[in-house]
């Protein structure tokens, strides 16, 4: 699942096709509204949605028709981000990775 990814800010940038400093800056408004995690990996940080949030993110995805294509299609982007992860400069990140295989084999 999509939500389950922690995704640093240049990852996140190249997904949605916005300058880093504009998503660092909405990044930082979700975070401190407590609706991500977050990890440090070198000077990288990794943000993932919190799982107690997905549901609610789920649920405006299905009653706002609109958001779903740009869902998908931002769904596929990360597919393709994430394929390119291993020549990324970016270090994969440890915690948030090991928590999430630990809630998906539950």
């Amino acid at each position: 699942m999509a939500m389950d990814e922690a995704l640093c800010v240049c990852e996140l940038a190249d997904i949605l096709a916005m300058p880093q400093s504009t998503v660092s800056s909405h990044v930082q408004i979700i975070r401190k509204a407590d609706l991500l995690e977050s990890e440090k990996c070198e000077k990288w940080t990794y943000f993932r949605i919190f799982p107690r949030h997905r549901k609610l993110l789920l649920s405006l995805e299905e009653n706002f028709p609109g958001m779903a294509d740009q869902c998908r299609a931002d769904a596929v982007k990360l597919a393709e981000r994430l394929d390119q992860r291993e020549q990324s400069c970016c270090p994969r990140p440890q915690q948030i990775a090991s928590k999430s295989r630990k809630t998906t084999t539950r």
